[in-house]
């Protein structure tokens, strides 16, 4: 007949196992919301192809067939919502407080939800992996929830970009 451990000890075994136990469920947590943040964004380092004369950048597009991308706006990072239908550069007005872009002239914009005032700004430096541009035309927009930056117009247009078997090529020339 073997005899049972102290009391003693079976609560330092069980106190272990809680822990281990607890241990394993915020690992598991961890990595689930880093799959949940990839599913949403999964152009998070974007990788760069450099050619003889142009750099490429090819998206992917999430779960609901948006293209979102990190990048840097004046060197903050910044998550940019691809967006054709927008004129210009869009940034919530938090974003744009945090990031120290100076409103400018007050205008209207036309936004899914009606009329809302934005200000006009000017970004020194866009950049989407190796692609940089520079003395871009944006707006700051006070009503916009959220915090990824529209990528509108006023920055598309200096690059060439298309669509290629569901992933979305940026191609900027040298």
């Amino acid at each position: 007949m073997t005899d049972a451990p102290p009391p003693s000890q079976r609560r330092l075994g069980t106190g272990m196992l809680i822990l281990a136990w607890g241990a394993g469920l915020l690992l598991a947590a961890y990595w689930f919301s880093g799959v949940e943040e990839r599913q949403q964004n999964p152009n998070q380092n974007p990788d760069s192809v450099h050619l003889d004369n142009a750099v490429e950048v090819t998206l992917e597009p999430n779960r609901q067939g948006h293209f979102l991308v990190d990048g840097q706006i004046n060197q903050h990072g910044v998550t940019f919502l691809v967006d054709t239908g927008a004129s210009f550069v869009a940034v919530p007005a938090e974003l744009a407080e945090q990031m120290g872009l100076k409103q400018g002239r007050r205008f209207m914009v036309e936004t899914a939800n009606g009329t809302a005032p934005g200000f006009s700004t000017r970004l020194d430096r866009l950049r989407i992996g190796d692609i940089v541009l520079h003395d871009v035309e944006a707006g700051i927009v006070p009503g916009m929830g959220g915090e990824e930056v529209l990528l509108g117009m006023s920055a598309l247009r200096q690059f060439d970009f298309s669509s290629r078997g569901g992933e979305l090529l940026l191609r900027q020339y040298q």
